[in-house]
């Protein structure tokens, strides 16, 4: 039976085809708007659709036995209609815990009638590139809470364990509350970022005015939502690190100060 992967171009989907592969799955689907721009590997059914857009969707889901589900909350309910009619029998879900913004991706699956795997993942390593723009115009980080502490994951790991989930029972019917190997603050992960480059960003302690002044080039009208909710979430309630992808994938889970390693370029 196929294996579909949703949003398969996206950052995370990608990943995710490319962990299934190397796991030893054959038969792949590939959902995406723009199959030309995929360059998915050849063995790799692509088909083209958008989650947003359910009526790009019939037949995507015929012969489905399991999927990976991208977060739409929008449409999610009609698109988890349409995979159970098609007989689709388990759904790993990008989600979040149900107070939360991506609470009503979870309570959809639930509500579906698909066996379901949750995958609940915290700040992503991947979300600190919004401070690239500002280290490169000013050579530092200007945020009101230095102290504020998270375990950010690489998107990398966490399609990693949603492969492992599409493909093994055991890791099956739980949420899966996901982080990465360390709990660090604010200005642990910028000082692991001048690590990455060879010098030092200081992390400048700024008031929210000035913080939004410095993340709108980058984040646009997301920064106000981004300064109020999220860092004064981690802020109040420090996000403490878990063992999940390793005891899930086997792997150790990648570290910020690999992460940005591999990813400085992007801050130059």
């Amino acid at each position: 039976m196929t294996i579909l992967v949703t949003a398969a171009t996206g950052n995370i989907g990608r990943k995710v085809v490319d962990h299934l592969l190397e796991r030893g799955a054959t038969a792949v689907r590939a959902l995406t708007i723009d199959p030309d721009r995929a360059a998915l590997p050849p063995t790799v059914e692509v088909v083209t659709g958008y989650l947003r857009r359910v009526d790009t969707l019939p037949g995507v889901f015929d012969g489905v036995s399991g999927m990976y589900l991208a977060p739409t909350p929008e449409t999610v309910a009609e698109v988890l209609r349409l995979a159970r009619e098609a007989g689709v029998e388990h759904v790993v879900d990008l989600s979040g815990e149900p107070e939360t913004w991506w609470g009503d991706v979870t309570r959809a699956v639930e509500n579906s009638g698909i066996p379901w795997t949750h995958l609940w993942p915290g700040d992503f390593m991947e979300n600190s590139l919004v401070w690239a723009d500002q280290i490169r115009r000013t050579g530092a980080v200007h945020e009101p809470y230095p102290q504020a502490a998270s375990s950010p994951i690489a998107m990398d790991d966490i399609a990693s364990v949603a492969a492992t989930a599409l493909l093994d029972t055991a890791v099956q019917g739980k949420a899966h509350l996901l982080t990465g190997p360390e709990t660090l603050t604010r200005a642990q992960q910028v000082a692991h970022i001048g690590a990455a480059l060879g010098r030092d960003i200081p992390f400048l302690t700024a008031s929210r005015e000035e913080t939004l002044d410095h993340l709108r080039p980058a984040m646009g009208e997301n920064a106000e939502w981004f300064v109020d909710n999220v860092l004064a979430m981690f802020d109040e309630e420090p996000m403490y690190a878990n063992n999940a992808v390793e005891e899930i994938t086997g792997q150790p889970a990648t570290t910020f100060a690999g992460w940005a390693r591999a990813h400085a370029h992007e801050f130059r």
